[in-house]
Order: structure tokens, then C-alpha cells, then sequence
């Protein structure tokens, strides 16, 4: 797979945002490294970079909820991904169908 059409960030990552296929509604933000990517494409189940754990990570592969690749976008910069995908379950870690699930509020921002 050529990345050179993709900018990596100097980490060596890209932002990777996964969207319900069906429903078009924001499921979670990720970050893939090229590796990542290319499982992604070759295997149609989401990878990710964990940065904090500094290793691969096959989304469901602990929770059984998987995400199965529909598309694959990348935006007008070249330094994003969009997943359209299909969760086979809840895509948030806290269970929840999606990691945003609280409002950000003018609270939530005042010094």
C-alpha cells in the first residue's frame, strides 16, 4: 500500500474518526499508525495505535465488539481518516454505543 498520498503526524500517526455506516452518527476518534492501516484495509475490521499502551490494538478483540469496515475516507488535507463502519456491539469501553455520549458544556471550559 503506497501512504505517501497520507501525512502522518511526527509520531508517526494519523487521526482516524469511526462513524456508523447506517446511521452516520460519530461512534469514536482513534489513531492508526501505517501499520494499523494496512490491517485495517486488509483484514475490514478496525486497528488502532494505542498511545498510551504504545502498541497494536484490534478494536473488540478484548470486548468482542468489533467494528467492520465499510469505507475508508480520507479528508481534503490528507491528515485525517474517516471509518464507516458497523459495530457488532457497543463502541465505547464504558459500554456505551459511542465514546461521546456527554455534552460538552461552557462549564466544562471556564478557568
Amino acid at each position: 500500500m503506497n501512504m505517501n498520498n497520507l501525512t502522518f503526524n511526527e509520531k508517526g500517526l494519523i487521526p482516524a474518526v469511526v462513524q456508523d455506516a447506517d446511521t452516520g452518527e460519530v461512534l469514536m476518534l482513534g489513531y492508526m499508525n501505517q501499520e494499523a492501516l494496512q490491517r485495517t484495509m486488509a483484514e475490514d475490521e478496525v486497528w488502532f495505535y494505542s498511545r498510551s499502551r504504545q502498541e497494536l490494538w484490534h478494536k473488540g478483540a478484548t470486548s468482542g465488539n468489533y467494528l467492520k469496515v465499510q469505507s475508508l475516507w480520507k479528508d481534503c488535507e490528507d491528515n485525517s481518516i474517516l471509518i464507516k463502519a458497523r459495530p457488532t456491539g457497543p463502541v465505547c469501553h464504558t459500554g456505551n454505543k459511542t465514546c461521546f455520549f456527554r455534552q460538552l458544556t461552557r462549564q466544562d471550559v471556564e478557568a
